[in-house]
């Protein structure tokens, strides 16, 4: 986090053009001292009291705005993970089990062309043809829970594509150990197999895609936000992009990376209660 800190300031500090801030204010906020000087205030600033800092141009406390707009990307985005669990695991396993079939060529070849097909370009033409052609869904704000439809959608799709890739490629690794085999002569039917056997023996692998896919939905609404007009951290950080306000966009930024590195510290304490050896390779040492 100290590292997204330094190179995130260093690169709106040095970006050409002065920011949007009154001659009278350039020494209330510190901005006539030295680089590194102000560099060490910021990081202090948050190590000590997670102060943002203020907004050049409205003056406002950028924890303040963060606090009410971080919940709505949240949502966004955990919506999206859920839609990537709830399509992305079963049909890739279904893929997997009923590998070359018919149905595994057409999920394979969905799965490419989502993954290849950037979120605003999704997120475009979802609003154009669900918003603007057939008038299905709202292509602006949150006013209802149809507003949640297509952001959520065209932030998480190409993630879909991808676990649904990962997972039948995992899944078709794990069934073709000796252990399944030795399951399936013992009698077992095929759903116990792949449910108390196979698909235990993936969760690891799954797992780790999971926090690696929460950085790319994260990101991707942050791009949905802004095409669909939601008022969350995406807006919020093109709003200070364009109006050269670099407190917001250093605060964004960091927000956002912040809540990456926490998912993916939840994804390696669950490391150990996934695969209990892990657990052992610790408590084995203690006295």
């Amino acid at each position: 986090m100290i590292g997204v800190v330094i190179i995130v300031y260093t690169t709106t500090y040095y970006m050409p053009g002065s920011p949007a801030v009154p001659a009278r204010r350039v020494a209330e906020l510190g901005l006539d001292k030295p680089y590194v000087v102000q560099l060490g205030n910021y990081i202090w600033s948050l190590l000590t009291k997670l102060d943002f800092g203020k907004s050049y141009l409205s003056n406002y406390p950028i924890t303040q705005e963060l606090a009410s707009r971080i919940p709505v990307t949240l949502k966004l985005g955990m919506m999206g993970m859920f839609l990537m669990l709830a399509i992305g695991l079963p049909w890739g396993i279904i893929s997997a089990l009923k590998q070359y079939s018919t149905l595994d060529a057409g999920l394979t070849s969905a799965s490419l062309v989502l993954a290849s097909i950037p979120s605003f370009v999704l997120a475009l033409l979802g609003a154009v043809f669900f918003g603007v052609t057939l008038r299905w869904l709202p292509v602006s704000g949150l006013a209802s829970w149809k507003s949640w439809i297509l952001p959520v959608a065209c932030s998480s799709l190409g993630s879909v594509a991808t676990y649904l890739r990962m997972t039948r490629t995992v899944m078709l690794e794990v069934i073709r150990q000796d252990y399944i085999r030795t399951a399936r002569a013992k009698g077992l039917r095929e759903s116990v197999v792949v449910r108390r056997h196979a698909l235990r023996n993936c969760l690891i692998t799954m797992v780790t895609v999971t926090g690696l896919s929460a950085a790319s939905i994260l990101s991707s609404s942050l791009i949905v936000e802004i095409i669909f007009s939601i008022n969350g951290m995406g807006l919020y950080l093109m709003n200070g992009l364009m109006s050269r306000d670099y407190p917001v966009v250093n605060g964004a930024v960091v927000a956002v990376s912040l809540l990456v590195c926490f998912v993916n510290l939840l994804v390696d304490i669950s490391y150990a209660y996934i695969d209990p050896r892990i657990k052992d390779q610790f408590t084995s040492f203690t006295i």
